[in-house]
C-alpha cells in the first residue's frame, strides 16, 4: 500500500494553457515525499539536525496525461526497494475521472540517496528505514 497526499493544482503550476508545467509535477512528488516523512515521524528539520541528508540521486518519470489548473490530485509513495543507504521509491500522481475511477497522470521512479552535511554517503538509521519498509500503508489526507 502506498502513502497518500492530496493537492490542489493552482495557476503558479501551469503554463500558459493550463496545464500543469512537466517540471512542477517534480515540486508535487518531492512535497509527497516530505510529508511521507513527516507521517512517520521525520521531519525535514529533524533529519538535518541529525546530520541526515536524503537526496535525490535519480530520477525516471513517464508523463501519461496532463494535469490541468484546478484539479484535485493525489501523490503517492511506496518504497519499491531498499539498501543501506539508498532508496528507490515507486511514485505516482492520481486524478479522479468523470466516473470516480483514479487514473494515473504521471508514474516516476525516485532513487534516493542518505548522507551527510559533508556530502558523504552514509547508512539509512535502521529505525528509520524500518519505519520506510514497514509502515507503507501510513495515509493522509
Amino acid at each position: 500500500m502506498s502513502f497518500r497526499w492530496p493537492v490542489r493544482v493552482y495557476f503558479e503550476d501551469t503554463d500558459a494553457g493550463g496545464i500543469v508545467y512537466y517540471a512542477n509535477y517534480f515540486r508535487f512528488l518531492e512535497r509527497a515525499r516530505t510529508e511521507w516523512l513527516r507521517a512517520l515521524g521525520y521531519s525535514q528539520e529533524s533529519l538535518r539536525s541529525d546530520d541526515i541528508l536524503f537526496v535525490v540521486r535519480e530520477v525516471r518519470a513517464r508523463y501519461l496525461r496532463p494535469a490541468r489548473l484546478d484539479d484535485e490530485l493525489t501523490l503517492t509513495v511506496r518504497v519499491e526497494s531498499s539498501r543501506k543507504a539508498s532508496l528507490v521509491l515507486a511514485q505516482e500522481v492520481l486524478r479522479r475521472n468523470e466516473q470516480g475511477e483514479e487514473e494515473c497522470l504521471v508514474q516516476a521512479d525516485i532513487s534516493i540517496a542518505c548522507m551527510n552535511h559533508g556530502g558523504r554517503p552514509q547508512g539509512i538509521p535502521a529505525v528509520i528505514l524500518n519505519a520506510m519498509t514497514s509502515s507503507a500503508d501510513g495515509q493522509a489526507g
